[in-house]
């Protein structure tokens, strides 16, 4: 099943700031991305019906496996691609929102190859 960017950042926030806090309400999702409460109720609904979250009766959100699943690689993507950004000499803020944009539509074979670069060059054995 082919799931939207938009749909891949609130799973990804969803799993962010369920690390931070524990656990995740649709407020929480409201304050972390800076959207509307009524855009985060629908998508809240979307993923809920897609089978991405589930939702207990005192407004806990949980990722399912599924959603578990996409939210880590996208949280993965953007933690190493701000890992190489800030290598790079990219200011960290800047490295973060450049990634967030990347992480989305980087082929997988690109991002295997990203991930050896940085392995490589962290490690000494790679140069720029």
């Amino acid at each position: 099943m082919e799931i939207h960017e938009s749909a891949e950042d609130y799973l990804e926030s969803i799993l962010v700031v369920q690390e931070r806090l524990g656990s995740v309400r649709s407020i929480d999702i409201v304050n972390d991305l800076g959207y509307s409460k009524p855009s985060v109720s629908i998508a809240m609904k979307k993923l809920r019906e897609n089978g991405y979250i589930s939702m207990a009766e005192d407004g806990t959100i949980t990722l399912s496996d599924t959603g578990m699943e996409v939210a880590s690689r996208v949280y993965r993507r953007h933690r190493t691609l701000t890992e190489l950004f800030t290598f790079l000499g990219v200011p960290a803020e800047i490295a973060a929102e450049d990634a967030c944009r990347v992480e989305h539509d980087l082929h997988e074979e690109t991002f295997a190859r990203v991930k050896e670069f940085l392995e490589k060059a962290k490690s000494g054995e790679g140069s720029l």
